[in-house]
């Protein structure tokens, strides 16, 4: 028991160190980007914290079992250069018996993992997509902030509300946009309207900006051919940037339960993703295991390499299976397959040199037969 203690303790102790890290890394970069988007006005400054608050399980679930795989390296590569692993080796801790302390940590992880994937990061999407469907803090358009004129990235837009009220109508609003016709000429485009309000179409996904009572004029800078329009209703759709905030995949603010009832193949594929996180992490921790076993002339970081290409090619193949099966086609096992590739390269890892053992020890005895 004490053993499992220390080992347990030298694990989690490194894993967690090992995900701070990483997670700092991530959060850092994405936040950077985000506050890029809230200084050209695409995404309201108030909704940055909050939105990285609810993305943050997202991040954790893929952190947490890379920072387990590289605590073990690093925590059981250490007990091997200062020869720790010899002494428990000589106690009669067999590779197996060590397997049964590595899982103990693992199970530990990939609980919470699972709880993570399963649960709270579909919750936390839920949450995003909420704050960012509110036209005071969604992207696009309908971005507006009450009182300033905002100019639109990717786009020559520029747009303004008087006001906004708490139900999300904006009121006294102004657009002003450039437009080509089919000859390729520049068209000045402004519309006024004494109210507006962003419609949200959850069929096709896409966003409109409906304007109420108000008037349209386009034309040609420096021309006096003006076209004017009066309208009661006019709708006009939300161009979306490409590459923003909003890059989640709408599948993954659903419930796991609602995932489970649907037929569609986005559904399962997703269902059997979130199902495949905490499996994966008794399996890399199995393999972690086994690349730990160094020597005082190797070092612990001999095997750290290796190691990566492994876990990287584990993750590769469990997002292209989801992908595949998504659109309808792959293995018929779905990612399963991927699991029980890598299972039977931990157990060759684990115990390949003691079937090596007997399948020699047997041919040996036969030949001498």
């Amino acid at each position: 028991m004490r053993i499992l203690r220390y080992l347990t303790r030298e694990v989690l102790t490194h894993m967690v160190a090992v995900s701070f890290i990483l997670l700092v890394i991530i959060i850092s970069g994405r936040f950077v980007k985000y506050l890029a988007e809230a200084a050209v006005g695409d995404l309201a400054a108030d909704v940055l914290l909050p939105v990285m608050f609810y993305r943050m399980p997202g991040f954790l679930e893929l952190i947490v079992p890379l920072g387990l795989f590289i605590g073990i390296l690093m925590s059981y590569g250490r007990l091997y250069v200062e020869s720790e692993m010899v002494v428990l080796s000589a106690c009669g801790v067999s590779p197996s018996r060590l397997a049964r302390y590595t899982l103990a940590p693992a199970l530990i992880v990939s609980v919470l993992v699972g709880a993570l994937s399963l649960w709270i990061t579909p919750l936390g999407a839920t949450r995003s997509e909420a704050l960012l469907d509110d036209p005071e803090s969604s992207q696009g358009l309908h971005a507006m902030a009450a009182g300033r004129f905002q100019t639109r990235r990717a786009s020559d837009t520029v747009s303004y509300a008087q006001t906004i009220a708490q139900d999300g109508t904006m009121y006294s609003v102004f657009l002003s946009q450039r437009e080509r016709n089919s000859e390729g000429e520049l068209r000045m485009v402004v519309t006024v309207a004494e109210e507006a309000e962003v419609i949200f179409d959850t069929v096709s996904g896409a966003r409109y900006l409906e304007l109420r009572n108000g008037s349209r004029y386009s034309g040609y800078p420096g021309d006096l051919d003006y076209q004017v329009a009066e309208f009661e209703t006019f709708g006009e759709m939300i161009p979306e940037p490409k590459g923003g905030i909003r890059t989640a995949d709408p599948v993954d603010g659903r419930s796991t339960a609602r995932l489970w009832q649907s037929d569609r193949p986005e559904d399962r594929a997703a269902l059997q993703w979130r199902l495949s996180i905490p499996l994966m992490v008794p399996i890399v921790a199995i393999i972690a295991m086994c690349l730990s076993r160094t020597d005082h002339r190797r070092g612990r970081y001999a095997k750290m390499a290796p190691a990566f290409l492994i876990y990287i090619a584990y993750l590769m193949l469990l997002a292209n299976a989801r992908t595949a099966l998504a659109e309808g086609g792959g293995v018929p096992g779905g990612l399963w397959w991927v699991h029980c590739l890598f299972l039977t390269v931990a157990l060759l890892m684990l115990y390949g040199d003691t079937l090596r053992s007997r399948y020699t020890y047997w041919r040996r005895n036969r030949a001498q037969a």
